[in-house]
């Protein structure tokens, strides 16, 4: 019998054009494409596989598919899939990172100027109609320093290095990846925030993570600096973040991602002045579908071949051992 597949994508386009596509590369594999969940779920009971954003995933989604082998994340994050009660041992996890170093380099780029120029400023004086001008501060010659080095941190420091930017990084690991001026162990993170201009953030949540900026880090950094998380909430104390923007202890903030998402209407980060809040755009781009479906092709080869051994980007491998996973980064 043919094997199973189950693809969640969005929007709708993507998914009718992953289809076209699987099925022209795949033509023996049973295909079940939609960008809607509730109609994938009820083609889940004989279901072996199953291509979905991390966000499509709840237990009640892999505990309907009995026949489970495999998951391919269309994120990096596959934190939220690893942790479901009833995920089997024997289920393959496989992600999708690497390919998100362009759109979130570039949101990260689009953060440090809004930050750095002020540019809501600019913008409440075009709705206002009020010609005003002041000093552009420029981006070359800054410093900045990304906590988490993995391909989204690599492909940030490059693009920094082409601003004139001095590009440092924080690292748990001993890989010394090209592209950054320095390297700091995780150890040295308050020796290394407090250098930057702007902190971004790019590092998994893990235990060791949580809550790794907290305000003793905060309150080390320069009062002119910025700090940006597009790595996961959990990485970043929010609550001591407030505090020390309305004291001025920092510059300002940009936060793609939160402990609570959507981030609730009524909490106080929406209502800060020196915070900019996007919905999760950072892994986002125009023609993700083109830059997913290579890595997603190789994985689908490697499964009907039996191959799961060959897999790329393997988060989670069959057996019981497997609750020590492979760190994903963002």
């Amino acid at each position: 019998m043919a094997a199973r597949v189950i693809y969640i994508g969005a929007p709708e386009a993507d998914a009718l054009s992953f289809a076209a596509r699987a099925r022209s590369d795949f033509p023996g594999m049973e295909l079940y494409a939609t960008d809607d969940r509730d109609s994938a779920a009820e083609h889940l009971m004989g279901a072996e596989a199953i291509i979905a954003h991390h966000f499509q995933f709840d237990d009640a989604l892999v505990r309907r598919a009995r026949r489970l082998r495999w998951i391919q994340s269309l994120t990096s994050g596959t934190d939220a899939i690893v942790r479901l009660p009833s995920l089997a041992p024997e289920v393959v996890i496989t992600s999708t990172r690497g390919i998100h170093g362009p759109q979130m380099s570039e949101l990260v780029f689009l953060q440090m100027l809004a930050l750095a120029r002020d540019f809501r400023r600019t913008l409440d004086n075009q709705r206002e109609r009020r010609w005003q001008r002041w000093p552009q501060p420029l981006l070359c010659g800054k410093t900045i320093v990304i906590v988490g080095i993995g391909a989204v941190a690599e492909a940030l420091a490059l693009r920094c290095q082409a601003f004139g930017m001095t590009a440092l990084g924080v690292s748990g690991s001993d890989r010394r990846p090209p592209g950054f001026d320095r390297i700091f162990n995780r150890s040295d993170l308050p020796q290394a925030a407090a250098l930057a201009d702007f902190l971004v953030l790019t590092v998994p949540l893990t235990a060791e993570t949580e809550n790794l900026v907290d305000g003793r880090i905060l309150s080390g950094m320069r009062p002119s600096a910025f700090l940006i998380n597009v790595a996961r909430g959990g990485v970043l104390d929010e609550r001591a973040l407030l505090g020390c923007l309305r004291a001025g202890r920092i510059a300002g903030a940009a936060l793609d991602v939160f402990r609570q998402m959507p981030l609730p209407a009524g909490d106080p980060l929406w209502a800060e002045e020196r915070l900019i809040v996007t919905p999760v755009l950072g892994g986002m781009s125009d023609v993700y579908l083109e830059q997913a479906y290579p890595l997603v092709k190789e994985n689908i080869q490697c499964f009907l071949a039996g191959r799961l051994d060959l897999m790329v980007n393997v988060v989670q491998r069959p057996g019981p051992w497997n609750r020590a996973r492979v760190p994903n980064d963002v």
